[in-house]
């Protein structure tokens, strides 16, 4: 199992680990910074600087069971196994994610639908909703995000067990993908006073750090499906 040092603390940018694996062009670490591809939240990318001060490029991180996988460029030369590397993310990237993935947790809170599917980019995102007949204000909803991001709301994280979360069924807004049970606890992400879910993706300390946001398109897909996409302004 790798350990995941990104969910106690989502702004570290690099760390040191020991090569456990290597899986199809990837490197398993015992430990890393780097979030894997899940949730709607792109893998991150970056380097991983080797012995000898071999510079490798990460392409994408994605899972593989309880291991995280780094994937190499094509051609690159995988690390010794039990080998110490380091690894450095592409910071601007990741942190754009960051800000992205908690203004969508803003935007649940503003509209009254299930989730039905979403997508974080670093300059633009999505939210699918699960709405039929409802007429959707994008001019409204960016004023409200924007609102709510200025308020400087702070976001904080906490664990439950499987039993709790499985007694607590509001707390599941995404009606396609459903938290990751099964480990014995669940973590919540507490936007104050403005949204409460369970969720492993990596957020900002504070609404403030999102910036100006605008609603983009809201399109229809589909009879129940509503599309809203957010933009950085």
């Amino acid at each position: 199992m790798t350990e995941q040092l990104f969910t106690d603390d989502a702004y570290a940018r690099s760390c040191e680990s020991r090569v456990a694996a290597h899986i199809e062009g990837g490197v398993v670490l015992e430990s890393t910074v780097f979030y894997p591809l899940g949730g709607g939240q792109p893998g991150d990318t970056g380097v991983m600087k080797a012995a000898g001060g071999a510079e490798l490029r990460i392409a994408n991180t994605i899972k593989n069971q309880d291991q995280i996988v780094h994937v190499l460029e094509d051609g690159a030369t995988m690390p010794d196994m039990g080998s110490l590397v380091t690894v450095e993310l592409d910071w601007d990237r990741r942190y754009a994610h960051m800000r992205m993935h908690t203004c969508l947790h803003l935007l649940c809170s503003l509209i009254d639908g299930g989730v039905t599917g979403g997508s974080i980019g670093a300059e633009k995102s999505r939210l699918d909703f699960d709405l039929q007949d409802t007429a959707l204000d994008k001019e409204q909803i960016t004023a409200d995000l924007n609102k709510l991001i200025e308020a400087d709301h702070s976001l904080t994280s906490d664990w439950i067990s499987d039993d709790d979360m499985a007694s607590r069924p509001e707390l599941v807004r995404t009606m396609s993908v459903k938290p990751p049970v099964g480990k014995g606890r669940v973590r919540l992400i507490n936007v104050d006073g403005v949204d409460l879910q369970p969720c492993g993706g990596t957020h900002v300390r504070s609404t403030s750090e999102i910036g100006r946001v605008k609603i983009g398109k809201i399109e229809n897909k589909g009879k129940h499906n509503r599309r809203v996409n957010v933009l950085f302004d």
